[in-house]
C-alpha cells in the first residue's frame, strides 16, 4: 500500500525544496500524488520506491564526526520512473556520513524526467526537457552556494549515482550548459561536480553500441569512479566501458572496476559477493583524490 513520502525519511531529517515555488517546465496536466511504497524484494528485504515526484527536494545528512570538508550528492536510481530512495539513497548517505563527509540526497522528478523506457510504447523516450538534469544541476549549485553553512569546501562537491542516477552523474560531469533559466544567485555557480562516482550506470550505451552523443567528455570532466557487474541484466556493461573509453580518449582521470558477477541494483546489500567490496574501493579512490584523510580506516557498510 502506498504511503506518504515522508515515511522514508529518517528521524530528524528534513526535505528542503530546491526551487522557489513550482519546479520549472512542469507539464500543465495534473499528476498523481507523490507516494512511497515497498516495491520489490532485494536480497533480504524490500526497498522503498518513491513515485510521482513533482516537487524535488534535497535532504542533508551531516556526519557525527567530520573527517573531511567534502560533500557528496546522491542520485538514486529507478529508471527515471521511480526512485529507489533507501537502497540507493538514505543507505548510501549512511555510508557517506560514516566516512565523515556531508551527504546530500536528491529526490529528483520522476517519472519521465529524463531518458527512460516506456512500457506502453515499448520504446525509449527522451523528453524535450530533462527535468531530472535540471534538478541535479540546481542541487550542485545550491550545495556550493550554501557551502559555508554546510561546513563544506565549494571546490569539493561530488556526486554519486546508481543506475539511472549514474546517467545523471555523466550528464552533470559533461553538460555544463544551463538546462533552466537562472532563478537566483546560486545559479551563477558551476553545476559541474568536482568528482564523480557512477555505479552500474544506465542510459549511456545506445543502439549500435555507441555512447549517448550528448555525453562529450573533455579534460574538464571530473575524476570519475566507475563500477559495474558483467552479468548486469538491466544495464549492459557497455554503459561503463563506453564511458570509460570516452574519458580515456579525452584525457580525463578515471578508475574502473568490472566484476564478473553481481547483477544490478545491489547498493550496499551484496555481502559475500565481490561487488560488496565497492565501498572500500571507493574510499581508497576518495583518499587518492585527497578527499578523505590518507590514514582513515575503511568504514563498514553496516548492512
Amino acid at each position: 500500500m502506498a504511503s506518504s513520502s515522508a515515511t522514508w525519511l529518517p528521524a530528524g531529517a528534513e526535505e528542503i525544496p530546491i526551487w522557489h515555488g513550482a519546479a520549472p517546465d512542469m507539464p500543465s496536466q495534473a499528476r498523481p500524488k507523490e507516494s512511497a511504497s515497498p516495491i520489490r524484494k532485494v536480497p533480504g528485504r524490500f526497498y522503498t520506491a518513491v513515485a510521482n515526484v513533482s516537487a524535488p527536494t534535497m535532504t542533508v545528512f551531516q556526519p557525527a564526526s567530520r573527517k573531511t570538508d567534502a560533500a557528496i550528492i546522491v542520485f538514486p536510481g529507478g529508471g527515471f520512473r521511480i526512485l529507489a530512495i533507501d537502497l540507493e539513497g538514505t543507505e548510501i548517505c549512511d555510508w557517506v556520513t560514516r566516512m565523515g563527509a556531508t551527504c546530500v540526497l536528491l529526490k529528483y522528478r520522476v517519472p519521465g524526467g529524463n531518458d527512460y523506457w516506456d512500457d506502453t510504447l515499448n520504446r525509449r523516450v527522451t523528453p524535450p526537457v530533462p527535468l531530472a538534469l535540471q534538478d541535479a544541476q540546481r542541487t550542485i549549485r545550491l550545495v556550493r552556494a550554501n557551502a559555508a553553512s554546510l561546513g563544506v569546501d565549494p571546490a569539493k562537491v561530488g556526486v554519486i549515482g546508481f543506475s539511472a542516477g549514474g546517467y545523471l552523474v555523466a550528464q552533470t560531469s559533461n553538460i555544463v550548459k544551463d538546462t533552466y533559466r537562472p532563478v537566483d544567485a546560486a545559479d551563477a555557480l558551476s553545476s559541474r561536480p568536482d568528482f564523480a562516482m557512477a555505479l552500474y550506470p544506465g542510459h549511456l550505451c545506445r543502439d549500435g553500441h555507441v555512447l549517448e552523443p550528448s555525453i562529450q567528455a573533455t579534460k574538464q570532466t571530473p575524476p570519475t569512479f566507475l563500477l559495474q557487474a558483467w552479468d548486469d541484466p538491466v544495464d549492459p556493461i557497455c554503459n561503463s566501458t563506453l564511458y570509460a573509453s570516452a574519458l580515456e580518449k579525452a584525457g580525463a582521470s578515471a578508475e574502473v572496476h568490472l566484476f564478473s558477477s553481481g547483477g544490478h541494483a545491489f547498493g550496499l546489500r551484496s555481502p559475500g559477493n565481490a561487488t560488496g567490496t565497492w565501498p572500500e574501493l571507493a574510499e581508497r579512490w576518495l583518499r587518492a583524490q585527497k578527499l578523505l584523510p590518507s590514514d582513515q580506516p575503511a568504514s563498514s557498510p553496516g548492512r
